[in-house]
């Protein structure tokens, strides 16, 4: 596999990077909603330079999309499903998906939940929570759901979607359990040993992604026990 990037997927990519020659993984996108247009610009610039160098070797282009809140809105988060974008970044990666799949380039096209692990961004969901609960004072999204999944079992869902040969699909990567951001912050003080202040913010923001559709292309990779999310944060912690 030929990683594109430095940043958190590639790094935990990097044990795939002697199998599945023939992958090119775009590890390398914009991370967050709040991006300038230039920097959604240059990612699509380098999609665009990937897939010509893919349709010239003839080798599958990996696309790392999203399930997070952003794209799926309060749709059911089916993929092959009609739905709108929630927001800019949503948007973004939806066209960068068809500029990929409209090609006619061989790809795999993964919409990832909510990653957690080690060696990420400080202002990811789990690494922002806890910074706010260590300074005491955590805000709290009280109708806000999230899908968690453990970086590990990311990338072994990854390497048997290869193995198994999955190509020119969509597909969800998610646990299936959409947690409550309260249970999380509650998970998160237990374990941490802190009792912070909450503000309570009323949203409505739920978080839909179906695996129906990983489970039928890998029967058994994601049967993850109820209060996976747990296993989650108590992974990272220990890291």
């Amino acid at each position: 596999m030929e990683i594109i990037g430095n940043g958190f997927l590639a790094h935990h990519l990097r044990p795939l990077e002697g199998a599945y020659q023939q992958v090119v993984a775009l590890a390398a996108g914009v991370p967050l909603p709040q991006n300038t247009a230039a920097a959604y610009a240059r990612e699509t610039e380098l999609v665009d330079a990937t897939i010509d160098r893919c349709r010239h070797t003839g080798r599958t282009v990996l696309f790392f999309s999203t399930a997070a809140a952003g794209m799926y809105g309060n749709s059911d988060g089916v993929e092959d499903e009609p739905f709108t974008p929630a927001d800019e970044y949503g948007a973004h990666k939806l066209a960068l998906e068809e500029r990929v799949i409209k090609s006619g380039v061989s790809h795999l096209v993964l919409r990832l939940t909510y990653i957690v692990g080690p060696h990420g961004r400080a202002d990811r969901l789990i690494p922002a929570l806890i910074g706010q609960l260590r300074s005491g004072h955590v805000t709290v999204y009280r109708g806000a759901r999230r899908d968690l999944l453990d970086v590990s079992d990311l990338m072994r869902i990854i390497a048997e979607l290869l193995r198994a040969g999955v190509r020119d699909q969509v597909v969800n990567v998610a646990s299936g359990e959409s947690v409550p951001i309260m249970r999380i912050v509650d998970h998160l003080e237990s374990r941490l040993g802190i009792r912070a202040g909450r503000t309570y913010v009323d949203v409505d923001a739920p978080h839909n992604v179906s695996v129906a559709k990983l489970r039928r292309l890998l029967p058994g990779a994601i049967d993850f026990a109820p209060g996976y999310y747990r296993t989650v944060i108590d992974r990272f912690l220990d890291a």
